[in-house]
């Protein structure tokens, strides 16, 4: 195959993976991406992996589960690929308005918020049930305000946009 047709053929690839993102989403996975780009080669390689990791405190990580990391990746990861893996990643992933109706069934009166020991006791003891240490985990990400409730509405759009949205 001539490299031109290559070129083409790895465009119309990329093509559809960027078709699922909008601008603003594709600008911060390039920003997540140099960022992770430590040694600034258009690629994320182990050593990049290990000195992302050593940036958020976690100097222990061991060679084997960085090579577990690189090998979810059919071959290098570069920006297309990058993206292409967020997007088999997030593929699934239920719309905001699912998750929201999902919380309103623990919040009757529609206020807005959960009481953080409620669902804590749900997720630990219905399907899937989450740990202590997986309920701690998430509290500590998101946790409950001083009356111990949970803004799930926030909570939804984080788990969908990944961002806290400005509150009004």
């Amino acid at each position: 195959m001539s490299p031109k047709k290559a070129k083409k053929k790895v465009e119309g690839a990329s093509s559809n993976v960027f078709s699922m993102f909008d601008q603003t989403q594709i600008q911060e996975f390039k920003e997540a991406f140099t960022i992770m780009d430590q040694n600034r080669d258009g690629f994320i390689g182990k050593e990049d992996l290990r000195d992302t990791f050593a940036a958020l405190g976690q100097l222990n990580v061991k060679s084997e589960e960085l090579e577990a990391m690189l090998q979810e990746a059919p071959g290098a990861i570069n920006f297309t690929v990058f993206l292409t893996m967020f997007g088999e990643k997030l593929k699934g992933t239920d719309p905001e308005e699912t998750i929201l109706n999902a919380f309103k069934i623990f919040d009757p009166e529609a206020n807005g918020h959960i009481k953080a020991e409620d669902i804590k006791k749900t997720l630990m003891t219905q399907a899937d049930r989450f740990s202590e240490a997986e309920c701690e985990q998430m509290f500590t990400a998101f946790p409950p305000d001083v009356s111990g409730n949970l803004d799930y509405k926030n909570l939804c759009y984080i788990i969908t946009h990944g961002e806290e949205k400005d509150q009004d």
